[in-house]
């Protein structure tokens, strides 16, 4: 007789439908099942079905599961899953995962190179992760990822879930999941995942009647009429159809001598026959575990105090017993199937069935576990000193289950700060709002503004700004029982910190100025540098003029005390909020605080905040001299590093960088590509900047309706968007109302352009302020010497793109004052300038053009016809027919343009020369007479004599014998 069923009884939908999940997963189509129900409704047996079926067809399988710890364990799944790979040697090249490979790092840490990235790695950057490695392990033959008990994953798990479910289509991966159908936030999620479509929602009911018999002639191994009718109808209504249960109570039944195997294959049951439901699930394991003697069984009862998973170690610590007894007890539990090996550490098992556990803690009062937890709590701490890792959330709850309030909420605070050292956010909030209502009573007020102020750094962080404890009332409760005025105001400016992530900067700068107050004149150092640094960082969020200034004068303030008080974190964002601010005014001494930032956190082993340092500085360098080498090497660091977003954003000024360039393909697939990720990672911070990123490579193509559009949605984020009207305006609509030789439009979005950036000073130099509204107003006539001076006194008039323009409108000053060889050279260097940039040089030619020839300086008309091929090749047509109207203006000869002209190399264009004389040109080159050429292009010879002297006359040839040596020159190259 079997104690358990060979088979799946009253599944068959379930089963055809996670049959079809997989093979829709093998053709490249991958989807989700969330299998919810009840313990022991076949969840997981249900889960090893789906893996059968997946092996049956040569896909790979991975499975993890949540411990009993739960929300204090983040990711445990996936690393068990991933660890379980690697054990059967089915993991693919990490090499092959790129940058991914580092993430991976946080669940695997032989892919981690020990230089572990400050502040973590965010669940969706590890989600992506995740599921580029599962790309990879199912490629060509599909990936099964089996989650098991959801019901109690940590919130950074459930994130990573959530961007695998978003993100599986088009993927050979199929997810099942298992939870129960108990009010926690995997069931939230499983329910909105449905109703998004993103996953299956499978609810599994109880076994009916016939089910039930069925289930119970597998386990008997007798057909379904061997089973007595008594029998069958006890089972359905004692067990309510959970297999789980019926098969417990038939175990139960046939160790007590209840059942009897008949001569003919049938069973009988006894006269006195008898089950009661739930409690025969209790007495069931109670008396299999009374069958191993009293020192087993408590034995069993400790471990079960510890959890569903417990470690081998620690239960014999705690109980005393030699190894001969704990190990006769562990072959018996296996032996009566109590308890079973939990993958992936062998010290750990685990009981068959969370029933098993509760069944056996069910016979002890409150005193008894308390003291039992105490006993496991005090022998993890010895044996596991500091409690890294698992172990000391799992001593807080054995601390706070024994009583002892004070050591569970420390301990809960610990690794609650462990979390947010690691980048699990979510779940350092939980932890530590535990710790902070643990120790609400506790006498030391110190430690509790502490644990509070720790408490508010990750509500900031994980953008919970309604949460209890971002109020002033938290704090005056600490202040009222005498804590110190210093650190009353150090949480004020915590506080202050998630006002200011919840753009309530109102509040936030009351709370700052609460701080200051407290603080009084005599604060030292150590309290004044963070408390400088917030208001400095609320300064620039304001939309005032003066903010740049009165922001850099607090960040000078907040960055020298940092570093009297020996506060590195603090040091660095001060000094890397003065390189931003300096931009403006010193080129120089932006790249000198960028790179003492550098300095500073690399000392300190900030790794993140090294690369940050790193990528302004790199940045600055690019602004300056237009090269993007430093710039590069900066986003490799990062990535190197695992600072995935921080890429993502370089890869935004890199993409602005190839749209200044023209290289307008490359940038558009740097946007897109840098869009979908900040989408998919979430990365709110810096998509306004890409977005309107997109909405310039729109404008500086003269694409109007594209770049409206584009900005319409940018419009969308409010608040956080107005730091890039500035640009929209500047960058954006200016340059393509220029290439629709819209010049009133152009002056217009400048002045807007201006205007906002006068209410709100950007940070971002390019808008024009700086170098192409200097131009406009130079060419309109209002701006004159007086206006360039100030201008070009400003760090940003050197920056290179800004550099060219400014450069121009020195020369048309220098024209209009009748100094022509000054005005040339200048010409000279902004054509040096523009070389980077071939748009702009060739709509500064343009524009330049009539001024120049007004003042008789310069080569307006070679600048024209330079500017009109450019733009026609480039099919800006307003701009090309605009050039060619004013080369006949000053009396040129122009080309017209018809089919074929574009097969006239750039450098013959430039002279002049049209397509029927370059096809002149050609045959010059076999030196043939003026009739050959005419009949091979159906023309008069007399048309070939005027063109081969319009030839001569545009390339400066004395006659046709060097025309024609010209001409083979040329064509030759």
């Amino acid at each position: 007789m079997q104690t358990h069923s060979p088979g799946v009884v009253g599944r068959d939908g379930e089963i055809d439908q996670l049959d079809h999940l997989l093979a829709e997963a093998r053709a490249g189509r991958g989807a989700a099942v969330f299998l919810v129900g009840e313990p022991g409704i076949g969840k997981s047996r249900l889960a090893a079905v789906a893996t059968t079926l997946a092996l049956d067809q040569g896909m790979a399988t991975l499975r993890g599961r949540v411990g009993a710890i739960g929300t204090m364990v983040p990711f445990r799944p996936f690393t068990e899953a991933l660890l379980s790979l690697i054990r059967r040697g089915e993991m693919p090249d990490p090499e092959r995962l790129g940058l991914y490979r580092r993430v991976l790092g946080r669940l695997v840490p032989d892919w981690g190179d020990g230089d572990v990235p400050e502040g973590g790695i965010s669940a969706v950057v590890l989600g992506e992760a995740i599921l580029r490695l599962l790309q990879l392990v199912g490629r060509d033959r599909g990936c099964l990822l089996v989650l098991e008990d959801l019901h109690g994953s940590d919130p950074e798990t459930l994130a990573v879930i959530e961007y695998l479910l978003d993100n599986l289509q088009d993927q050979p991966i199929a997810v099942v999941a298992t939870l129960r159908p108990d009010r926690t936030p995997a069931a939230e999620l499983a329910q909105l995942a449905a109703q998004r479509g993103t996953a299956a929602l499978v609810e599994l009911r109880p076994l009916d009647r016939e089910n039930v018999r069925e289930l119970a002639a597998g386990c008997l191994e007798v057909p379904s009429t061997g089973v007595p009718d008594r029998l069958a109808e006890r089972l359905w209504t004692d067990s309510a159809g959970v297999p789980f249960i019926v098969e417990e109570l038939l175990q139960e039944a046939s160790r007590s001598g209840q059942l009897v195997s008949a001569t003919d294959g049938t069973v009988q049951v006894v006269d006195d026959f008898r089950m009661t439901v739930p409690a025969a699930v209790v007495r069931s394991i109670s008396s299999r575990t009374d069958q191993l003697g009293p020192q087993s069984r408590e034995i069993l009862v400790l471990a079960a105090v510890i959890g569903h998973r417990f470690p081998l170690s620690v239960v014999r610590h705690a109980s005393g017993v030699d190894e001969r007894q704990l190990l006769a007890t562990l072959r018996a539990g296996l032996a009566a199937q109590l308890v079973g090996p939990d993958e992936p550490v062998p010290d750990w098992y685990a009981f068959r069935h969370p029933l098993t556990a509760e069944a056996l803690l069910a016979g002890l009062n409150p005193t008894e576990r308390a003291g039992l937890a105490r006993r496991c709590a005090d022998a993890i701490e010895e044996l596991h000193a500091g409690l890294p890792g698992e172990w000391c959330p799992m001593v807080a709850e054995l601390a706070r289950v024994g009583g002892d309030v004070a050591r569970a909420g420390r301990l809960f605070a610990l690794t609650g700060r462990r979390s947010f050292d690691e980048g699990s956010m979510a779940s350092a909030v939980n932890l530590l709002d535990r710790a902070n209502t643990l120790l609400a009573e506790d006498p030391d007020i110190a430690y509790r503004a502490e644990v509070l102020g720790s408490l508010l750094l990750a509500l900031g962080e994980t953008g919970q700004f309604e949460h209890p404890a971002v109020t002033a009332a938290a704090i005056e409760d600490l202040a009222n029982r005498n804590l110190d005025s210093r650190k009353v105001a150090a949480l004020h400016v915590r506080l202050a910190g998630v006002e200011h992530f919840a753009g309530r900067w109102s509040s936030a700068s009351t709370h700052v100025a609460v701080a200051r107050s407290l603080l009084g004149p005599d604060a030292d150092d150590s309290d004044l540098a963070p408390l400088d640094a917030m208001a400095a960082a609320l300064e620039l969020a304001k939309t005032s003029p003066g903010r740049l200034k009165s922001a850099a004068q607090l960040a000078t303030r907040a960055a020298e005390a940092a570093e009297r008080a020996k506060l590195p974190a603090v040091a660095v964002e001060a000094w890397q909020l003065l390189g931003i601010l300096s931009r403006e005014h010193d080129l120089d001494q932006s790249i000198g605080y960028f790179r003492r930032a550098r300095q500073v956190a690399a000392e300190h082993n900030m790794a993140v905040q090294q690369n940050l340092s790193h990528i302004f500085q790199a940045g600055t360098m690019c602004l300056a001299d237009g090269d993007v080498t430093e710039l590069e090497h900066a986003r490799q660091q990062a990535l190197r590093i695992g600072a995935i977003p921080s890429a993502y954003e370089v890869d935004g000024a890199l993409g602005q960088q190839a749209i200044l360039r023209s290289e307008y393909e490359k940038a558009a697939e740097m946007i897109e590509a840098c869009l979908t990720v900040t989408k998919r990672l979430k990365l709110t911070r810096g998509a306004p900047y890409v977005l309107v990123t997109k909405a310039v490579l729109a404008g500086h193509q003269g694409r109007r309706t594209e770049m409206e559009a584009i900005l319409s949605e940018l419009a969308t984020w409010g608040e956080r968007a107005s730091h890039e009207l500035p640009l929209s305006y500047g960058l954006a609509r200016t340059f393509c109302a220029l290439l629709e030789e819209n010049r009133e439009l152009a002056e217009s979005d400048m002045a807007q352009a201006l205007a906002y950036d006068a209410q709100n000073p950007t940070t971002f130099h390019m808008a024009g302020k700086n170098g192409l509204g200097l131009l406009l107003g130079v060419l309109a006539g209002r701006n004159g010497w007086p206006h360039f001076e100030a201008v070009s006194a400003t760090a940003g008039s050197r920056m290179r793109w800004n550099r060219q323009f400014v450069q121009w409108a020195h020369a048309v000053l220098l024209g209009r004052d009748g100094r022509p060889e000054e005005a040339d050279a200048k010409a000279a260097e902004a054509m040096e300038t523009s070389s980077l940039y071939p748009m702009a040089r060739h709509l500064g030619l343009r524009m330049v053009a009539e001024p120049a020839h007004a003042d008789g300086w310069g080569e307006p008309v070679a600048w024209l016809r330079q500017a009109e091929d450019y733009f026609h090749i480039a099919n800006v047509q307003p701009v090309a027919s605009a050039c060619r109207s004013l080369m006949r203006q000053l009396g040129a000869t122009v080309s017209q343009r018809r089919t074929g002209t574009d097969q006239v190399p750039a450098n013959l264009r430039q002279l002049g020369i049209t397509t029927r004389e370059y096809e002149v040109c050609r045959l010059l080159v076999d030196r043939i007479g003026n009739k050959s050429i005419a009949s091979r292009l159906h023309i008069s010879p007399r048309t070939v004599e005027k063109h081969v002297a319009s030839l001569m006359t545009k390339t400066q040839q004395p006659d046709r014998e060097a025309l024609s040596s010209f001409a083979r020159t040329v064509l030759q190259d």
